[in-house]
């Protein structure tokens, strides 16, 4: 695949910490708006910049994509995004709850992700897609960062070392405990990089396959609208931090259902026992794979469910089980991709927001999930096939505003 130096625009040093903010589509309208309130300079005065307008304001309104253009200019004018000097690939470390994990933030070629050497698991969402590709365009930069994995391949995780002793150009801790440390490697040492991940036949979209799909129809937007197109411009890639699989974990993405479908909850459980077995008393957080914990009525339950051998790797997934035997036929949810009827959260809140959501009354029932591994992330996309909506949560996230793309 095609790895190249991206001459970013970022917070000075003494900045990073308050400028750069969570991904967009982590963060509801009120958590971003009580994040960037108190912090003039967080990067969600442009991601969100719906926190700066009315209450009820339409995130999709001309009025928000002109904000977030507007800030974005008073952030650069008044230098507190700056151009990096020369192209380089950053070396960005995430410590958090005693891991690390290093990747290599670089651009990456849009017609890798049209060739599916960079691999997709998921849809993206038509609305979700249009948005980001009008607040890039708007802006005129890709500021978010696409997530992606790689087989492990020490030709290449040879460079995530560094090899001098210079200090981080970035070292700061956020808000949700993460520490993020930034090193720049420039000239002929990123050039090795790049060259060694010449060799590297494909990397996955770990999370960012709205951002991924956005960069590439911007590209494709570009491309049609420069008659003098030659390949070399910026459109033409899209920035991206790329780890090795080993290091990654992948969090639950937990599912809470708002009714019953007509069923008590007594009539609910004896459904499920025809499908599942059913144990009371379960813990919140399944033990492996196959094995469903149901939180009802103030109290948890496990679901046993014999798993497919072989075949099909989608419908091996516990997502595809739950979906299969027990929110289509028994709840009527058959896509849970348009109904209103059901709500995700990731893994990162743990069992306890879950609890919170049923007991306020606000659902019915709540499903915590085993997490998906990246083994099978990529068995799915080798195949050339979909995941079930929200199926894998990566944490810790990659911060925005930090190392921007510019077209």
């Amino acid at each position: 695949m095609r790895l190249q130096a991206l001459r970013a625009l970022r917070p000075p040093p003494t900045e990073a910490a308050r400028v750069a903010a969570p991904p967009y589509d982590t963060l509801s309208t009120a958590e971003a708006r009580a994040l960037a309130a108190p912090n003039p300079l967080s990067f969600l005065h442009v991601s969100r910049s719906e926190v700066d307008l009315p209450d009820g304001t339409d995130p999709y309104s001309d009025i928000v994509y002109e904000s977030a253009r507007a800030y974005f200019e008073k952030l650069r004018r008044e230098g507190h995004l700056q151009p990096d000097p020369e192209p380089a690939i950053y070396l960005y470390e995430q410590h958090w709850r005693g891991r690390v994990q290093t990747g290599f933030v670089a651009l990456c070629h849009i017609d890798d992700y049209e060739r599916n050497i960079i691999k997709k698991h998921e849809k993206t969402r038509a609305a979700k897609e249009n948005d980001r590709l009008r607040h890039n365009q708007t802006i005129g930069a890709q500021p978010g960062l696409v997530f992606l994995a790689y087989r492990d391949d020490p030709a290449v995780d040879q460079f995530l070392t560094p090899r001098d002793a210079a200090a981080p150009l970035y070292d700061f801790t956020d808000e949700n405990g993460v520490r993020h440390r930034v090193r720049r490697v420039t000239g002929a040492a990123a050039a090795e990089i790049s060259t060694a991940f010449a060799r590297v036949p494909a990397a996955y979209i770990a999370d960012g396959h709205h951002r991924a799909a956005s960069a590439w129809r911007a590209g494709q937007f570009f491309r049609e609208a420069n008659p003098e197109h030659t390949g070399d411009e910026n459109y033409n890639w899209f920035p991206a931090c790329l780890f090795t699989a080993s290091t990654l974990r992948i969090l639950p993405y937990n599912r809470v259902v708002k009714d019953l479908h007509g069923l008590s909850p007594t009539e609910f459980l004896e459904k499920l026992r025809g499908v599942a077995r059913v144990s009371p008393g379960a813990p919140p957080e399944p033990a492996h794979p196959g094995q469903i914990s149901l939180y009802l009525e103030q109290q948890w339950h496990g679901l046993d469910f014999n798993l497919p051998a072989g075949g099909d790797p989608i419908a091996r997934l516990d997502a595809s089980v739950l979906q299969d035997r027990v929110l289509a036929p028994l709840l009527g949810i058959a896509d849970p991709r348009t109904s209103d009827r059901i709500d995700f959260i990731g893994g990162i809140r743990g069992p306890g927001e879950l609890v919170k959501r049923v007991d306020s009354g606000a659902f019915a029932a709540a499903f915590s999930m085993h997490p998906v591994t990246l083994g099978q992330l990529m068995e799915i996309a080798d195949a050339g096939q979909i995941m079930p909506p929200k199926s894998t949560w990566f944490e810790p996230k990659l911060r925005s505003g930090l190392l921007i793309h510019l077209y």
